[in-house]
């Protein structure tokens, strides 16, 4: 992902921050990898001959040389990329990445020995920055029309050459990023996001809910979002910016961005289309939304795409509003991941393609958005398993929409509803874990689960061996979840639940028999995020104070609170094998 910085003119200091050890300690052994002139440039970093300030005079050589007028800011900054879940190139590699962007930019061609100069630091395992000056050593200026444009392309030609993340340029479906000033304002504040983030958030959530144009004007408002509209001389509304309150600039002004600063589907023609052709929908009661949109998502799954590509370009945007809308209704134990499902499929709700507004698939998303959005009760009670079945049909319609996307050969849309889909399918099995807590009432044990000296069988917290959990709860899948990837993952779960008083074969059992698992690709995984759901259910009941029943106390159940009642001391009594040993015999 090649990001051209704006131009310079300081080419010492540029290169003393890239040797450095960055504004927060992040530069890890900073190094040359690539220069114009390889292997006769010495690294300040490697040779004790070479200084970054002779490096930076050996760069600026050309431009101090040039007869007529020298160019007011003459270096040249490229940053190089990889996505975070690509694997770490070699400095061989990120050397030969270097050369190709110079001969794709126009810095400096292959085979031109009168090119310009630059040089490739590498400091981190994701990323290069190339230095260059703006001055060819024959005199001339470099040719640098569409540079960013031809080095894009040269990056694709890399990433399907390296096995790496795929990304697809040109369609102009991509996020608005974040600029540096703005993550560095964040920062500097302790935000955990940036404006520009924090506004398109709030912005998607009030169109993907809104019924009209008033409706989605005051959303944005109630969300405290300041908003100006631009009104022509007719008085008809053309369009919007909002701020947050306090962003300001150094002219302590606040900063505005228009809706289609923010994402290309949030300018205000594109958040009318979302209304458009919309039957107004009713308010129900919190279970009969949950049903009533689940129905709706499972027709619609069938029919995304039927009508052709502009048909499908409609019904994945609907579907992108329904996920959003969702994050906001759904309960509280999943809110975050059907938050980071919407984030990541909002590159699938836009499609390079023109969008039809009459698709039936398109109705049904929009008719569901609305029911969820105006059942204000469903959002007050995050019952989880009401609203499990309608996430089980979202992840229907999400698995439909990359099979849709991979069929017209959309590529990054696909990619962004595998990871959307993803993270849904996470979602519905903690719902799952924490369904089967909240419903769970432990066994009785019996006087069998202690030893002749009266200690428990159980080892004690974190020592007993949990692939023997495993075969005993899940003996179908054993096999299968001990040579998984994600053992370790769920073997830490298990201990967790054993130190919190739980008995891991119970619970594991309890969570496995909630929903069928012959179709999970991963049975561990599955079942590590059912455990999950599980823990978070008792932590939630824990803090609210309404502990569930607890074990009796001879068991390995969960533990609850000590009984002081008359009543109970006859049953402690009644195991008098147990009180002939007395105190002195327990360790």
């Amino acid at each position: 992902m090649p990001k051209k910085a704006r131009d310079g003119n300081d080419t010492w200091g540029l290169l003393d921050y890239l040797y450095g050890p960055g504004k927060r300690d992040e530069h890890v052994n900073p190094r040359m990898v690539a220069s114009w002139d390889d292997p006769y440039v010495e690294d300040p970093a490697r040779s004790p001959h070479m200084t970054i300030a002779d490096l930076a005079l050996i760069l600026d050589a050309p431009v101090y040389a040039l007869l007529g007028k020298k160019p007011p800011k003459h270096v040249y900054h490229v940053a190089v990329r990889n996505a975070p879940e690509d694997r770490v190139l070699t400095d061989e590699e990120w050397a030969e990445v270097a050369r190709e962007m110079m001969h794709a930019s126009g810095v400096s061609e292959h085979g031109d020995d009168q090119g310009c100069r630059w040089v490739a630091v590498r400091h981190a395992d994701d990323h290069i920055h190339i230095v260059a000056t703006r001055a060819r050593q024959d005199g001339r200026q470099p040719n640098l029309r569409q540079d960013i444009v031809k080095m894009h392309a040269a990056a694709r030609r890399f990433e399907e050459r390296f096995g790496l993340r795929r990304l697809t340029h040109g369609d102009r479906t991509a996020r608005r990023w974040s600029k540096t000033g703005e993550a560095e304002k964040a920062a500097r504040r302790g935000l955990p996001e940036t404006a520009r983030e924090a506004l398109q958030r709030a912005v998607r959530e009030a169109a993907a809910a809104a019924t009209g144009e008033a409706d989605f004007f005051a959303r944005l408002g109630a969300a405290g979002i300041r908003v100006q509209q631009r009104i022509a001389p007719d008085g008809n509304v053309t369009g919007y910016s909002v701020a947050l309150p306090g962003d300001r600039d150094g002219r302590q002004t606040p900063v505005w961005f228009s809706g289609s600063r923010l994402a290309p589907d949030l300018s205000l023609p594109r958040v009318r289309e979302r209304w458009q052709g919309a039957a107004p929908v009713s308010a129900a009661t919190p279970a009969e939304a949950w049903r009533v949109a689940e129905a709706k998502v499972r027709a619609a799954a069938e029919q995304l795409g039927a009508g052709g590509l502009h048909q499908g370009a409609g019904d994945v945007a609907a579907l992108g509003d329904l996920v959003v809308v969702a994050a906001v209704v759904s309960p509280h134990l999943v809110r975050n991941q059907i938050r980071q499902a919407a984030h990541e499929f909002e590159r699938a709700s836009r499609a390079p393609a023109a969008r039809s507004l009459e698709g039936q698939a398109r109705e049904l998303y929009r008719e569901s958005s609305q029911l969820l959005s105006r059942s204000a009760a469903a959002a007050g009670r995050s019952d989880a398993a009401a609203a499990l079945g309608f996430l089980l049909a979202l992840v229907t319609a999400v698995e439909a929409s990359r099979r849709w996307h991979e069929a017209q050969e959309h590529r990054a849309q696909a990619h962004a509803a595998g990871r959307a889909g993803r993270l849904l399918r996470e979602a519905v099995e903690v719902t799952a874990g924490a369904a089967a807590a909240r419903e769970h009432r432990p066994r009785r044990r019996t006087a069998k689960a202690r030893t002749a000296t009266g200690q428990r069988l159980a080892a004690a917290a974190g020592e007993r061996p949990m692939a023997g959990v495993v075969q005993q709860a899940v003996p179908a899948h054993a096999r299968a979840v001990l040579a998984d990837p994600a053992w370790p993952a769920l073997r830490t779960n298990l201990t967790e639940l054993e130190r919190a008083g739980e008995d891991p074969v119970e619970v594991l059992a309890t969570v496995a028999a909630r929903r069928e698992l012959t179709s999970a690709e991963s049975v561990a995984e599955v079942l590590s995020w059912r455990l999950d759901g599980w823990r978070r259910q008792r932590g939630a009941t824990a803090a609210a104070g309404t502990n569930p029943p607890a074990a009796p106390a001879d068991g390995t159940g969960s533990a609850g609170p000590a009984r002081s009642t008359r009543a109970s001391a006859p049953t402690r009594q009644a195991s008098g094998s147990e009180q002939r040993k007395g105190p002195g015999r327990a360790r």
